[in-house]
C-alpha cells in the first residue's frame, strides 16, 4: 500500500488544478465542505456521499471489557462515536486498484 497521505492542502490542489479557482477560492470551497460534513455529523445527523460512502452517528450502549494483559473485566461507559461506511463502488475501486497495484510488483 502506498505511504502518501492526502491532506487538505492536497485537496486544494486538486481543486486548483481540476476546476480553475484561484488557490485562495479552492482552499475555501475545500474548507467549505469539510466545515458542512463535520457541523452535519456533530448535529447527529448523517452524510451519505453518493458513489463514496456514509459518515454516521451511533451511539454504543455500555458493555463489559477486559484488560488483554490482566484479564480484568472492565465496564465500557456508554459513548457516541462516528462511523464511515464506504458505498459498494468506492470498495470495488480500492479492490481493484489493490488488485492492479499487486500485479505490478
Amino acid at each position: 500500500m502506498g505511504a502518501k497521505t492526502l491532506t487538505r492542502v492536497d485537496l486544494c490542489e486538486a481543486v486548483y488544478q481540476k476546476v480553475g479557482l484561484s488557490r485562495t477560492e479552492s482552499a475555501e470551497l475545500v474548507e467549505m465542505v469539510l466545515d458542512t460534513i463535520r457541523d452535519t455529523v456533530v448535529n447527529g445527523e448523517a452524510v451519505k456521499l453518493s458513489s463514496f460512502g456514509s459518515f454516521v452517528v451511533r451511539e454504543k450502549k455500555e458493555r463489559i471489557g477486559r484488560n488483554p494483559k490482566t484479564g480484568v473485566e472492565v465496564p465500557i461507559t456508554p459513548r457516541t462515536v462516528m462511523v464511515f461506511k464506504p458505498s459498494n463502488i468506492l470498495k470495488k475501486a480500492v479492490l481493484e486498484g489493490c488488485r492492479d497495484a499487486q500485479k505490478k510488483v
